[in-house]
């Protein structure tokens, strides 16, 4: 189910699935989900709710997984993917696809006021703490202190907003 405000923007270009298990999509007023946005409900029942003035850029790619929430005035930039789900893969005697997904982590959480550069990952578990920085080909897998800035993969962290 997708809700959106009446100041939402979704580019006629975007693709944004139907849940097949009732996850909904909930975007807020002045956000925007650009063209070539790909939003798929797979690997879990997770909502995926993004709050009030914030940017999703072209070609970035949305799993619901283990749900997602992205708060107030949070810019991604091209070409995301935001993953809040891993497959099972540990035992031999099976497929991972027969083996399906891990148990959740706890979903994805970027808090406000957060800039995300282009061709960053996001995994389940990941925290974006309020005010963060994530520098463009970077991987997200943790908890982040709050105005940090991050680059990398592994990530690290190179300094502080001030």
């Amino acid at each position: 189910m997708v809700m959106n405000s009446e100041n939402a923007k979704i580019s006629p270009f975007a693709d944004i699935e139907q849940s097949t298990k009732g996850s909904k999509f909930i975007i807020g007023s002045g956000s925007t989900i650009d063209s070539f946005v790909k939003v798929k409900f797979v690997g879990g029942v997770g909502d995926i709710i993004i709050g009030k003035n914030s940017y999703i850029n072209a070609g970035c790619v949305i799993y619901s997984g283990n749900g997602i929430l992205i708060g107030n005035d949070v810019l991604i930039a091209a070409n995301c993917t935001l993953a809040p789900v891993n497959h099972e893969y540990r035992s031999k005697g099976k497929t991972i696809h027969e083996q399906r997904f891990m148990p959740s982590k706890g979903g994805i959480i970027i808090e406000d006021d957060v800039w995300i550069g282009a061709n960053t990952v996001i995994v389940d578990g990941a925290i974006i703490r309020k005010g963060c920085v994530i520098g463009a080909h970077s991987l997200v897998a943790n908890q982040l202190e709050c105005f940090g800035v991050y680059v990398g993969s592994p990530l690290r962290k190179i300094g502080e907003r001030n």
